[in-house]
């Protein structure tokens, strides 16, 4: 169930269910999910569910980390992202084949811990890993030209809205009962411009550290 034949299924469902960027099914496709999740959950890895981590988080389905992945880039190269909610490090992981530069940040240490393990181990050596509410991002690395937000938001953070680069995107599930996929895209200094995108369901996105 870990084989690369079990990827190409997944890959196979994936551009089934609309995602056309090869770039990012490239990605998807050379990254181990199985590692990122328990030994006796692993015959589970490549089915489009998300999974539990520990923690009261997940791992996000195959789709909706294809589908994220796919609207941040944009048909374009990356060079810095921010992801917000590292959890195990499988989207991090998928982000390293995508970007120069990957900062990300995870609210709860043993899972930063984990997943500094994860990335280690499939040596992705261009990914910053930190402890830190992410909620305020990280502007002393700011700006950057792609923002993903792996959790659910409350309202739009201000602060990760300040962090992205002028022509950048920031693609965020926003809502509480109710979640909702936000493309933001930074037009000028000042201007942004908000599009909904589709239903979806998230851990929501919680402050501080743990």
């Amino acid at each position: 169930m870990t084989s690369l034949r079990t990827r190409d299924r997944m890959l196979v469902r994936l551009r089934e269910q609309g995602i056309k960027d090869e770039v990012v099914l490239s990605a998807i496709g050379s990254i181990p999910r199985h590692i990122f999740v328990d030994e006796a959950l692993s015959i589970r890895a490549y089915e489009d569910v998300s999974l539990p981590i520990g923690f009261g988080q997940t791992i996000s389905q195959p789709y909706i980390v294809a589908r994220m992945s796919e609207i941040l880039r944009n048909g374009k190269p990356l060079d810095k992202v921010l992801e917000i909610g590292t959890g195990c490090g499988y989207q991090t992981a998928v982000l390293s084949k995508l970007a120069k530069e990957v900062y990300s940040v995870e609210r709860i240490r043993p899972l930063v811990m984990k997943a500094r393990g994860h990335l280690r181990e499939l040596k992705c050596v261009n990914v910053k890993l930190g402890h830190a509410d992410g909620n305020i991002g990280i502007a002393e690395y700011a700006p950057f030209d792609g923002i993903i937000v792996t959790a659910a938001a409350s309202h739009m953070p201000q602060d990760l809205l300040d962090q992205l680069a002028v022509g950048g995107r920031l693609v965020i599930p926003v809502g509480t009962d109710e979640q909702i996929l936000y493309l933001v895209e930074r037009h000028t200094q000042k201007d942004y411009r908000h599009t909904k995108l589709e239903p979806v369901k998230f851990v929501p996105l919680l402050g501080g550290t743990s």
